[in-house]
């Protein structure tokens, strides 16, 4: 007998456990022979990471895609795997060796190594383990780790780094080379512009004066407050603004448009640098904007991403200030006073000595301060250390060669986007790609395969003898080497992720069968980072895109519809959603809410309802129990007589034909949805009712007919149900699998089944009109506010033969759910009284006595009025382009959902007064 109520923290590890010793998880575990593939390799989250809101999400939808082709008996492989994450795990292990008075530096590179290693086999498991929690089906016997085992050189998964590496250095798509990347002062490392988060801050707009040299002047227009030229004033220096005083010790030129007027007999002069004293040009270049500021823009190439292209232009060499800690550099062209300095101290002398010299003259030095917002590149982890842009030599990959097979696979429809709309993403950031920056100045990570000659000449080899040998070609006697110590980017291991996974280089027979893979499931701020980058490689090591689809996935903001953040509280646990409602709760709970590029609002009360789902499934199940609802050995349904039963066979065949399709067009949401509307309401409200008296009744072949079909209908729906709910769903196939014919299977192991013939367009027009009759009349009460205690007349006119037929069959039924006391066909409609028509009958509700009616129609349109009010309101809102530009994203969606529900219930009410008139 089943438990009276289902308690998941008592089921879901048993079934888990369940699974893993079933092998029902590893690769091609239920396939039938010959069958074809369908593979999907997890997004590998980051070895330092606990389970979010978003991996939940992430992870649901690959789980609903992995279940159910393993039901479709399909050879099904769900390859998992976690990321080293280079900079985090670093900086969590230094910040370990800080707390012990220890640092990296003093213990040496092997040993923190060594430390790190420790670490990740203590600590390193936390995600995986969390993702089984919530039901991940992944084959977790094959799991990877980007660094492999202990990082060994001759480790399947580093060999194929390796390889990567050495062989695009060989075709000329890696090289090394000193540009501008985003540099790091406090881990004194090269980051990737994900890891960079620009944060809006009260700052400052420094205007300062660069004096001319060689006593050159010019005239310069002065203009009123309306912005009109009023005249002219004789000028020997130029004013720039920047936001960063202390970067003008690396100033090299001062740029102006070609076309401004004002300043092109300038072009080609020369500025002295104040405090500095270096010459530097003034030179013509569009970056420079004549309609801000002044039109005069500082330039230095070695410290700004923009100024680096205008000094490239331009042909003027960069100057770093900057060292690795973000203090200023010793060098003999840098003031004395400033040397040695943080960047941030120095900006407050440097600004203080300008404001010296203009207090001296003023035509020099400091002109003015503008206070202002201004955005600042922060490190995304912390988001306290300021991130420079940096000269440094480092290593680079020629992505926009490697751009050029991956936009044509898009192009061409190899891989698609879902939804479509994320092609255009994808395509602009392909279409102006960047030269891709791939080493770290870390320790953890994959070492660089390149060794330095006394000259600074880098080999490139599989490991240091090979290096040894091109070194003593290269300079004709053996020299002492000396390996880079820098690592790869933690993106560049990753990019290998769909083969690398599957054994590459070495040709296996899993590599050989999984690839390439099917889908992959992944969030949109990673297109340019791991997906775009994964079909590069693909396309480059084996000549075939790694994936057919790429499924986007949306954010999941709170019910708001704000972004979730730690700062504002609303961060929403997926754990302690599995703790309180339960894994399946909230799996369909993502699951019905991941409609395609809609961002998903979370709201606890969403979670409440499918617990509550989860528990009318347990309950619907009791109660077929308790009215000994057995399978039975052979069951047809074809074979049914009574028209209940037809009925809820095809429609049970409908709603597995919706959650087969939704699921096969990445519509979770409708897959969810249809699922829910047919068990809870078809199946649950209206089978289970119908069938009540068949139970209660007299007619033995009736009560065998209608007990095998509704145990045959459980079993549809817990396979339809499974992909998205697979804990209860297995548990009820167990329980229910102890009466009638042995199980052959694990739920999760078991066939989707395919039915043909099923549906009968009698049975269906029979129910239909069953159902349309009896929801009509709850309707009517509801709106009508009439008592629930009130037992009303039905009076039906104009019904047909067929229409007598079925009323004389469903009376004691309609009667029973609709609370009526009598049914009665007659000629005319009785006065006062609520109207409906069904087929070719009116039916009508009598209610003189029960309500008043003149007070219910004037409730009703008084109500009418109050909304019409709320939505004119809120159309002058929306239609207010200062409110709509100025109100956040969130208030304006509630504004439009506010205003939906009051249409919506508006026209319900029309219909009420309708059926009054």
């Amino acid at each position: 007998m089943l438990e009276k109520t289902y308690e998941p923290a008592a089921v879901e590890s048993r079934i888990y456990d369940a699974w893993l010793d079933a092998k029902a998880f590893a690769a091609g575990a239920g396939a039938k022979p010959g069958a074809e593939t369908f593979t999907i390799v997890i997004p590998p989250p980051n070895v330092t990471g606990s389970l979010h809101i978003g991996h939940a999400l992430n992870n649901t939808i690959q789980d609903i895609l992995i279940r159910f082709n393993r039901m479709l008996k399909k050879d099904v492989l769900w390859q998992p795997g976690t990321d080293h994450a280079g900079i985090a795990t670093q900086m969590i292990v230094e910040r370990q060796l800080a707390e012990k008075q220890m640092d990296r530096r003093s213990m040496g590179r092997e040993a923190f190594i060594d430390r790190v290693w420790e670490w990740k086999s203590e600590s390193g498991g936390t995600i995986m383990n969390q993702l089984k929690r919530l039901g991940a089906s992944a084959d977790f016997s094959r799991e990877r780790f980007t660094m492999g085992d202990r990082g060994a050189a001759d480790d399947q998964m580093v060999r194929a780094v390796t390889k990567v590496f050495v062989e695009m250095h060989k075709r000329d798509l890696i090289y090394r080379a000193k540009r501008l990347v985003n540099w790091h002062p406090g881990l004194e490392t090269a980051i990737s512009d994900l890891e960079v988060e620009n944060i809006e801050v009260k700052g400052h707009m420094w205007h300062l004066r660069y004096p001319l040299a060689d006593g050159v002047t010019y005239e310069f227009p002065v203009k009123d407050e309306e912005g009109n030229i009023t005249g002219h004033e004789t000028r020997d220096y130029i004013i720039v603004a920047t936001t960063r005083p202390e970067t003008m010790l690396g100033d090299v030129a001062v740029a102006v448009h070609p076309e401004d007027e004002r300043y092109q007999s300038l072009v080609g002069k020369f500025i002295e640098l104040p405090l500095v004293g270096r010459r530097i040009p003034v030179v013509a270049d569009e970056y420079a904007d004549p309609t801000l500021g002044t039109g005069a823009v500082k330039i230095t190439p070695a410290h700004d991403f923009n100024d680096f292209e205008v000094g490239v232009r331009a042909g003027v060499e960069p100057i770093n200030v900057f060292t690795t800690r973000g203090a200023i550099i010793d060098a003999d062209f840098i003031p004395a006073q400033y040397r040695g300095l943080d960047r941030f101290e120095a900006r407050k002398a440097i600004v203080a000595d300008l404001t010296a010299l203009a207090e001296e003259n003023a035509t020099r030095g400091l002109d003015h301060i503008e206070d202002k917002k201004i955005m600042v590149p922060h490190d995304e982890k912390s988001k306290l250390v300021v991130i420079e842009p940096f000269l440094t030599d480092q290593w680079w990959v020629k992505a926009d060669v490697l751009a050029q097979p991956a936009l044509a696979s898009v192009r061409e429809g190899r891989t698609k986007f879902v939804p479509q709309q994320y092609e255009n993403t994808y395509f602009a950031w392909l279409e102006n790609i960047k030269p891709w920056c791939i080493s770290r100045q870390l320790w953890w990570g994959h070492q660089i395969p390149a060794w330095y000659g006394p000259d600074n000449e880098a080999f490139v080899a599989y490991n240091e003898a090979e290096a040894q040998e091109a070194a003593t070609k290269h300079y004709g006697t053996a020299v002492e080497l000396t390996r880079d110590p820098d690592v790869l980017d933690t993106w560049f291991s990753s990019a290998l992720w769909p083969f690398s996974t599957l054994g590459w280089p070495d040709e296996t027979a899993e590599l050989k069968r999984y690839y390439p893979t099917d889908v992959l499931v992944t969030g949109f701020d990673i297109i340019f980072f791991w997906v775009a980058r994964m079909m590069m490689m693909g396309l480059e090591f084996l000549d075939e895109e790694p994936f057919h689809t790429v499924y986007m996935h949306a954010l999941v903001r709170d019910e708001k519809g704000q972004k979730m953040s730690k700062t504002k509280g609303n961060v929403i646990d997926p754990l302690k959603l599995v703790d309180e409602y339960g894994a399946d709760a909230t799996r369909f709970t993502l699951a019905a809410m991941a409609a395609q590029g809609r961002d998903l609002k979370l709201a606890i009360s969403r979670v409440e309802g499918y617990r509550n789902f989860v528990t009318k499934l347990w309950n619907a199940a009791r109660f077929l129990e308790m009215n000994e609802c057995r399978r039975v050995e052979g069951f047809d349904p074809k074979a049914n007589k009574l028209a209940l039963n037809r009925w809820i066979v095809g429609a049970t065949v409908r709603a597995l034909a919706s959650v087969h399709q939704g699921i096969e067009d990445y519509k979770f949401n409708e897959s969810a949805n249809n699922a829910y509307d047919f068990v809870w309401g078809t199946f649950c409200d209206w089978y289970v009712e119908f069938a009540k008296p068949v139970f209660n009744g007299e007619d033995e072949a009736a009560k065998a007919e209608t007990r095998a079909t509704a145990a045959w209908a459980l079993d549809q729906i817990l396979i339809m149900l499974h992909p998205m709910m697979p804990f209860v769903t297995e548990e009820l196939w167990a329980e229910t699998g102890k009466a009638g014919p042995k199980r052959e299977n694990l739920l999760i192991l078991t066939e989707w089944p395919t039915h043909e013939g099923l549906e009968d367009v009698a049975a269906d027009a029979e129910l239909a009109w069953l159902v349309d009759v009896i929801s009509n009349v709850r309707s009517v009460r509801a709106e009508m506010n009439v008592p629930a205690s009130a037992k009303l007349q039905l009076v039906v006119t104009g019904a047909g033969e067929q229409t007598l037929a079925r009323l004389v069959a469903g009376t004691s039924l309609i009667s029973r759910l609709a609370r009526l006391e009598e049914i009665s066909p007659q000629n005319q409609v009785p006065g006062e009284s609520a109207q409906f028509v069904v087929g070719d009958a009116t039916y009508a509700l009598p209610l003189a006595g029960v309500i008043d009616i003149a007070v219910e129609k004037a409730r009703l349109e008084k109500e009418v009025g109050k909304l019409d009010g709320e939505i004119t309101g809120i159309d002058k809102k929306l239609g207010n382009e200062q409110f709509v530009s100025k109100a956040p994203e969130e208030v304006i969606e509630e504004q439009k959902a506010r205003r939906e529900a009051a249409i919506d219930r508006r026209l319900k009410i029309l219909e009420a007064l309708k059926r009054l008139s």
